[in-house]
């Protein structure tokens, strides 16, 4: 294998990681995204049933 070659597959394995580093940060982003709403929806279940248990033991 020469430099020239050598060189040619350093860009390209290089290319290709930094792609895939890439996609996963974005993917990383999505997840902690979904994360946040579905903790948000967990909250909001939480302060209807905190509330409705409130209401029951008041009637």
């Amino acid at each position: 294998m020469n430099l020239q070659d050598f060189e040619a597959q350093y860009r390209e394995a290089m290319a290709e990681t930094l792609n895939e580093l890439q996609t996963a940060v974005l993917l990383l982003a999505q997840v902690q995204q979904q994360i946040s709403k579905v903790g948000s929806s967990v909250q909001n279940i939480s302060e209807h049933v905190e509330e409705f248990i409130v209401n029951q033991k008041a009637e």
